[in-house]
């Protein structure tokens, strides 16, 4: 059975210095609580009933001190949550940014659709008014096979156009991070539209 890399054994053996570092500042205030927590019970238990009731009977309430109290417990609390490292979500983000060829100015769609929908004007009026309301740009771009006379959307174009999209903001993304392949332990491609088989993430993996 052949041996494991020494580089991938260090960085193995570096990840789980860092989970356990991460894991261990999240949780400090925790850590420390805990100690206080046992010392306390360990007193209380050592304090026969008598003694506590006493203890209990000694204590005056009054209205400043419950108010003093409760101020100093919001306090701790909101010094906690504050202080508690917040999740990261995002760490950073690339767009794909297609070239000149691939823009669609409105009047250039609205010729294509009624030359493509010559027989049908009232879903190029359809189109037209959802175009006007869609927030869209004289720069907004569409793939190669959407400018052809009549449309050509194969499987093929479509497999090319995702990887031309997903590999670029990929290479753009580990570049601005400086990340490898070796640090992502999840990959998760979504596409409302085009589903092939293999998947997109198997693209991207194998890639």
């Amino acid at each position: 059975m052949p041996q494991p890399s020494p580089e991938f054994s260090s960085s193995i053996k570096l990840k789980y210095v860092k989970l356990g570092y991460q894991y261990l500042v999240n949780h400090i205030l925790t850590f420390l609580l805990i100690p206080i927590m046992v010392g306390v019970l360990i007193e209380v238990l050592r304090l026969g009933p008598d003694e506590i009731l006493k203890l209990w009977n000694s204590l005056h309430f009054d209205l400043v001190k419950i108010l003093c109290s409760s101020f100093l417990i919001l306090f701790a609390a909101t010094v906690y949550f504050m202080s508690k490292p917040l999740s990261i979500y995002l760490v950073d983000y690339a767009c794909h940014k297609p070239p000149v060829t691939c823009r669609v100015p409105f009047a250039t769609f609205m010729e294509h659709a009624k030359i493509i929908l010559r027989s049908n004007p009232k879903s190029v009026d359809f189109q037209m008014r959802i175009l006007e309301r869609s927030g869209l740009g004289e720069e907004t771009c569409l793939p190669p096979p959407i400018h052809y006379i009549p449309l050509r959307p194969t499987m093929a174009a479509a497999r090319e156009e995702a990887q031309e999209i997903i590999f670029s903001a990929m290479d753009s993304l580990l570049n601005k991070t400086g990340l490898e392949a070796k640090d992502i332990d999840i990959l998760i491609v979504n596409c409302s539209i085009f589903s092939p088989t293999p998947s997109l993430s198997a693209m991207v993996i194998n890639n």
